[in-house]
C-alpha cells in the first residue's frame, strides 16, 4: 500500500486512505446524469456525473465559492460575484463561511440530474482530490444547474490551489466523490466532516 498521503486539514491529522486510494475506484464512469455539465458558462458540456453504490463522483475543474458570511477574503469587493447567502445554514441559522469551511457545490435541481435523488443534500460528505491532496469537505452550496466544478474558499486554500474568488482555481483535474446517504451536523463542524470522511472514504477505497 503507498505511503500515507499527508492530511491538510486544520487539526494536522494523517489521512489513512490516499489520493492514489480513491482515484482507483473512480477510473470508470456509469453516468447517472442525464447529460454533461459545462465546466464554465460558454464551455462545451462534457463533464458526467457518475454513479456508484456508495457516492457521486465528478471529474472537473475547481472554481471558487465564496458565498456566505462576509469575510476578509469573501466578500463584494474581493468577489463581484460574490452572494451573502448559500443554499445550506449553519445550526444558527447564519450562513456558511465559506473562508472557514472546506464545503463543495452541486448544480442545482434540473432534468439533466437531481442530487437528492442520488442520496446527496445538504451537508453530505465529500472527498476533493487534486494532485496527491485528499480535502474533506460538506456540501454547503448549490450553484447553476448546467454547471459543474466548484467548491469553497477553504477547500482550495487545503489543497494547495489559489483560493482567490477572481484569479483562482484550477481548469481541470479535480476530482469530487460525495457519499450517498452521508451528512455531518452541525454542517459547520469542519472535524466532524474530517472523521467522517476518513471514515467513508476508507470505506469505498477498500469497495465494501
Amino acid at each position: 500500500m503507498p505511503a500515507p498521503a499527508a492530511s491538510y486539514a486544520a487539526q494536522g491529522d494523517r489521512h489513512r486512505i490516499t489520493a492514489t486510494d480513491l482515484l482507483a475506484r473512480v477510473q470508470d464512469c456509469a453516468q447517472v446524469s442525464k447529460g454533461r455539465y459545462r465546466s464554465d458558462a460558454g464551455t462545451a458540456a462534457t463533464v458526467p456525473v457518475c454513479d456508484t453504490r456508495q457516492a457521486v463522483f465528478w471529474k472537473a475543474d475547481l472554481d471558487i465559492d465564496c458565498d456566505g458570511r462576509p469575510t476578509a477574503h469573501c466578500n463584494r469587493t474581493a468577489d463581484p460575484a460574490f452572494s451573502a447567502a448559500t443554499a445550506f445554514q449553519q445550526s444558527d441559522g447564519s450562513q456558511l463561511n465559506a473562508e472557514e469551511l472546506p464545503y463543495v457545490v452541486v448544480p442545482g435541481v434540473s432534468g439533466r440530474w437531481n442530487h437528492r435523488a442520488s442520496g446527496v443534500r445538504g451537508g453530505a460528505v465529500a472527498a476533493v482530490i487534486y494532485k496527491d491532496r485528499v480535502q474533506y469537505a460538506v456540501v454547503g452550496d448549490t450553484g447553476p444547474r448546467d454547471i459543474i466544478g466548484e467548491a469553497s474558499y477553504a477547500t482550495a486554500k487545503a489543497l494547495g490551489v489559489n483560493p482567490d474568488p477572481r484569479v483562482g482555481g484550477v481548469p481541470s483535474d479535480v476530482t469530487y466523490i460525495v457519499f450517498k446517504d452521508s451528512g455531518v451536523q452541525p454542517i459547520e463542524d469542519r472535524e466532524a466532516a474530517e472523521a467522517e470522511g476518513e471514515r467513508l472514504a476508507e470505506q469505498f477505497a477498500e469497495g465494501d
